[in-house]
C-alpha cells in the first residue's frame, strides 16, 4: 500500500515524498526540530510487520518523539562504565582561516587517491536497476609482470633444494614473509604447504614444512629491498614515469563522452593469502588471474579493449548499461566473491549513489519513532519470530551491528546480528548484555551494554535450552529482517540505520562540542566526535609498530622544551633586576634580551608545549581506532564540509585528497546544513 501524508488536504505518495526528503529534513542552524518545522506530519508505525499506514501522530507525540529522534546513539548507550572522556578545554581567541577547497575554483576537482587493486564483493554481476549510460569506453585492465626467477635455492634438511620457476615463486611467497606474525599461525602455515605441495608434486624431495629453510630467499630480498632504497632520487623517479606511462591508458574511461577517472584498473598479482584475524584461509595461494578469467562490460560501438597477454583472449564480453563496473573476475581465495573494476570515488556516478546513500539516512529521520515505536511494542509479542525480529532491529539501531550472513564452513567464523550464538551474548543482571564475537574482518567486538528491560528478558527467553554454538536468533536470517525493514521504510536495511546513526552522532557532538579555540583545538574536537563514530561503529586496527618511537621522539621534544621554558623563565627574573642571563648549557654566554622580548619568548615556547601535549594526547587516544572507514562510508560529507564553514576550519585538515575528491558534490553545501 503506497504511503500516503495528509497535510491541508494535500496528498503526496511515496515517491513524491523521497523527492522532498532534502526539504523535509532541513532544519536552522542551532534549532531543534519540531513539528512545526515540517511541511508534512510523520507517519505513526502501528505494528512493526506491516507497511506503514496513513496514520498521523499528534503534536505532541510528534515532539516528544522528535526529542528522542535527534539523540545520537552514543547518548542512548548507558554503559556501566564511563567513557571518562575530559572535556576539551578551549584557552584561545579562534583564528580566521578561509580554506581553498570552499572557493568555487579548479583546485576543488583533486585527484582521488588510487585503489590498488579490484574490490571484491558477494554481488552478483547481474543487471542493475535502470540505465546508468549510453556511451562506455575503456582499455580493460592491466596485468602483473610475468614472474621472473631468481635462481636462490632454499635448503631442505640442510641441503640445497633446485626448483621450478613456478615452485620458486611460491616459495618466494613464504620466505619474503618469514618476519611477520604469520609464521607463528599454525593455520597459515598448513594451508600454504596444502597449497605448495600441489604444485611440488607427490615425490618432490620436500615433504615438511619444518625441514625447510627459506633463509637465503628471505636474505636475497633483503638485499633488493636495501637495493631499492639506494636507488638515486633520478633512477626512481625514472621508474615511476615508466610505471605511469604504461599504466596512463588503463586510468581513463570515457562516460557518455566524458573522461572519467577508474578507481581500480589493476589486476592483483599472485601472493598468499592473509585475511584478517584467524581467518580460515589466511596462508592459501591465490593463483595468478589469466585473461580468460575476466568479463569486460563495454558499450557495443565502443572498441573491445586488446588483451594485454599475447596468445590469450577475455572470457566474456557484455554490453550491459545497468550497472557501473568495467570488469570483474571469480575472487580466487573465494570463488563466491566476485572482484570489480569501478570508476574511481571521484567519478560523478559514484558522487550521486553516495549522495543518495546519505538522503535515504536522512529520511530514516522521518520514520524512526514510529519504527521504534513498533519494535518496542513487539518486545513482548506471543509470536517468537515477531519477538526475535523486534529485538534484532533494536540491536541493529541501538549497536548499529550489521544485519549478517550465513557463512560456509571455510569461511572466516564472523557473525552479524542475525547470525549471533548464544556464547556470543552474556545476560548481567538486572539488564546488562556482554557482547563478544568476531565482526566484519574479524575484528573482535566487545561490549557491554544497558539495555530496556524486555529486551533483557527476551534474550533470556531466546537462549534458554540451546547450547552455546546455538543460534540465538533460531527462528530468524538477513532475508527475512531485510524484508522486514523494507516493510517499515523503502530501501532500509541494517546499512542505513548504521549511515544514520553515525552521521547524526557527529553532527550533534559537532554541534555541541565546537565552542571555540583556535585551529588545532577545533581539529581535536573533530577527531572526538569522529573516534565515538568509529567505536560505535567497531572501526578498529591495530597499534602501528612506529607508535612507541613516535611518543618517545615527542616526549623528548617536550623535555627539551620545557627546559628552555625554565630557562628564559630564569633569565626574565634577572633582566627584571637588571643582571644578565645565566650561561647556556653549552657554557657559552646567552644574547642578553630585555624582558619584553623574553616574555614574548616564553609564550611562544608555552604554546608549543601545549600544541605537542595535545598531539600526544590525541594520538595516544586514537592509536587502535580507525577514523577513515566512517569517514569513507558512513558520515554523511556535509556534515563535515559544513561544520568547517562555521568555524573556519580549512576542509583540507579534515579530509585528505582522496576524500576532496570523492566528496566534491558536498563542498557547496550551505554552512547551516544540519544532518
Amino acid at each position: 500500500m503506497a504511503l500516503k501524508l495528509q497535510q491541508n488536504g494535500y496528498t503526496m505518495k511515496d515517491n513524491q515524498l523521497k523527492k522532498s526528503s532534502t526539504v523535509l529534513n532541513k532544519r536552522p542552524l542551532g534549532e531543534v526540530k519540531s513539528s512545526s518545522h515540517s511541511s508534512f506530519k510523520k507517519p505513526k508505525i502501528g505494528d512493526g510487520s506491516l507497511p506503514i499506514t496513513g496514520k498521523q501522530v499528534s503534536v505532541k507525540a510528534e515532539k516528544e518523539a522528535d526529542d528522542y529522534d535527534h539523540v545520537p546513539i552514543s547518548e542512548r548507550l548507558k554503559k556501566p562504565i564511563s567513557s571518562g572522556n575530559k572535556s576539551l578545554a578551549t584557552k584561545q581567541k579562534a583564528t580566521k582561516v578561509v580554506s581553498s577547497s570552499f572557493k568555487k575554483s579548479s583546485k576543488n576537482k583533486k585527484q582521488v587517491k588510487k585503489s590498488m587493486y579490484s574490490k571484491s564483493s558477494k554481488m552478483l554481476p547481474s543487471s542493475g536497476e535502470g540505465q546508468k549510460w549510453t556511451t562506455l569506453v575503456h582499455n580493460g585492465v592491466i596485468f602483473p609482470p610475468p614472474y621472473k626467477p631468481h635462481g636462490v635455492k632454499m635448503l631442505y634438511k640442510g641441503k640445497p633444494v633446485d626448483l621450478t620457476p613456478e615452485q620458486e615463486e611460491v616459495a618466494t611467497m613464504y620466505a619474503v614473509m618469514l618476519d611477520t606474525d604469520y609464521m607463528n599461525k599454525a593455520t597459515f602455515k598448513e594451508n600454504f604447504m596444502n597449497d605448495w605441495r600441489k604444485i611440488l608434486g607427490k615425490n618432490h624431495v620436500i615433504q615438511k614444512l619444518e625441514d625447510c629453510n627459506f633463509t637465503p630467499i628471505y636474505e636475497w630480498h633483503q638485499r633488493e629491498k636495501e637495493k631499492k632504497k639506494q636507488m638515486s632520487s633520478e633512477e626512481k623517479k625514472a621508474l615511476r614515469e615508466e610505471k605511469l606511462k604504461q599504466e596512463e591508458k588503463y586510468m581513463w574511461v570515457s562516460l557518455d563522452g566524458v573522461k572519467e577517472k577508474v578507481g581500480n584498473f589493476r589486476v592483483e598479482p599472485p601472493g598468499l593469502f592473509r585475511g584478517r584475524g584467524e581467518h580460515p584461509k589466511m596462508g592459501k595461494l591465490k593463483k595468478r588471474i589469466r585473461p580468460s578469467d575476466i568479463t569486460i562490460n563495454i558499450g557495443k560501438n565502443a572498441p573491445i579493449p586488446e588483451c594485454p597477454i599475447a596468445g590469450e583472449s577475455w572470457k566474456e564480453i557484455r554490453h550491459d548499461n545497468t550497472v557501473t563496473w568495467l570488469a570483474f573476475w571469480n575472487d580466487p581465495i573465494n570463488p563466491k566473491e566476485f572482484k570489480y573494476v569501478f570508476l574511481a570515488a571521484s567519478s560523478s556516478l559514484k558522487g550521486q549513489s553516495d549522495k543518495e546513500k546519505y538522503e535515504k539516512a536522512r529520511l530514516l529521520k522521518d520514520y524512526i519513532q514510529g519504527i521504534r515505536t513498533a519494535y518496542t511494542k513487539d518486545f513482548t509479542n506471543k509470536d517468537i519470530t515477531r519477538r526475535q525480529i523486534a529485538v534484532a532491529t533494536y540491536l541493529i539501531d541501538k549497536l548499529a551491528l550489521r544485519a549478517g550472513n550465513e557463512k560456509d564452513d571455510d569461511e572466516a567464523d564472523t557473525v552479524g546480528c542475525c547470525t549471533l550464538k548464544v556464547e556470543n551474548v552474556e545476560p548481567v543482571p538486572p539488564n546488562i548484555l556482554k557482547f563478544d564475537f568476531l565482526g566484519k574482518d574479524s575484528i573482535r567486538y566487545q561490549n557491554e551494554v544497558e539495555v530496556e528491560l524486555p529486551v533483557f528478558r527476551a534474550i533470556q527467553q531466546f537462549r534458554t535450552g540451546k547450547q552455546g554454538g546455538d543460534d540465538l536468533f533460531d527462528k530468524l536470517d538477513t532475508s527475512k529482517l531485510n524484508a522486514h525493514l523494507k516493510e517499515l521504510m523503502p530501501g532500509l536495511t541494517a546499512k542505513v540505520f548504521r549511515t544514520y546513526n553515525a552521521s547524526i552522532t557527529l553532527d550533534d557532538m559537532l554541534n555541541r562540542e565546537t565552542k571555540g579555540g583556535d585551529l588545532a583545538e577545533k581539529v581535536v574536537v573533530y577527531q572526538h566526535a569522529n573516534k565515538e563514530v568509529a567505536i560505535i561503529c567497531n572501526h578498529q586496527r591495530t597499534v602501528s609498530k612506529s607508535h612507541s618511537a613516535q611518543m618517545s621522539r615527542l616526549n623528548e621534544k617536550i623535555d627539551e622544551l620545557k627546559g628552555m621554558l625554565d630557562e628564559f623563565k630564569t633569565d626574565l627574573a634577572r633582566a627584571k633586576k637588571g643582571k644578565p642571563p645565566l650561561k647556556g648549557a653549552d657554557g657559552k654566554p646567552k644574547k642578553n634580551l630585555n624582558p619584553e622580548a623574553l616574555e614574548r619568548k616564553i609564550a611562544q615556547t608555552t604554546a608549543k608545549i601545549e600544541k605537542m601535549e595535545r598531539d600526544k594526547e590525541t594520538k595516544e587516544d586514537l592509536k587502535t581506532v580507525a577514523l577513515g572507514t566512517s569517514k569513507i562510508n558512513y558520515l554523511d560529507p556535509r556534515i563535515t564540509v559544513a561544520w568547517c564553514k562555521r568555524h573556519e576550519v580549512p576542509i583540507e585538515k579534515i579530509f585528505n585528497k582522496s576524500l576532496l575528491a570523492k566528496f566534491t558534490w558536498a563542498m557547496d553545501v550551505e554552512p547551516s546544513y544540519r544532518f
